[in-house]
């Protein structure tokens, strides 16, 4: 019974809201990544102020290029014998942690720790 109650009452305590905050322009982009590593579980990649991508994901290497657009990061990448097309997406920040979201912020994301 005391279980049951327990699982109850977590269930009613309100979640922490995500604090993302869209990062909405290049030069913010840059000053958050240059000279920096965006990592996670099998992944690390330095994106450059030029307009570079290159790292590793899971033991193959990344290589990439990307631009800035109304707003949004769009980016062309290879990682082994697979091409990713042009794809352009929202960026947010929180306590360190980038996120992605692909086709313009209706797609799949990818969270990654700036070190």
């Amino acid at each position: 019974m005391f279980r049951a109650s327990l699982a109850a009452a977590l269930l009613l305590l309100p979640v922490a809201a995500l604090a993302f905050e869209p990062v909405t322009d290049r030069d913010t982009f840059v000053g958050l990544v240059e000279g920096k590593s965006l990592t996670s579980l099998g992944v690390a990649l330095r994106v450059t102020a030029d307009g570079r991508i290159a790292g590793r994901a899971f033991g193959a290497d990344v290589t990439g290029t990307w631009t800035w657009r109304d707003g949004l990061f769009c980016r062309e990448m290879a990682a082994a014998a697979r091409r990713f097309a042009l794809n352009c997406q929202v960026v947010q920040i929180d306590d360190g942690v980038l996120r992605f979201i692909a086709d313009e912020g209706k797609g799949s994301r990818a969270d990654l720790r700036i070190r």
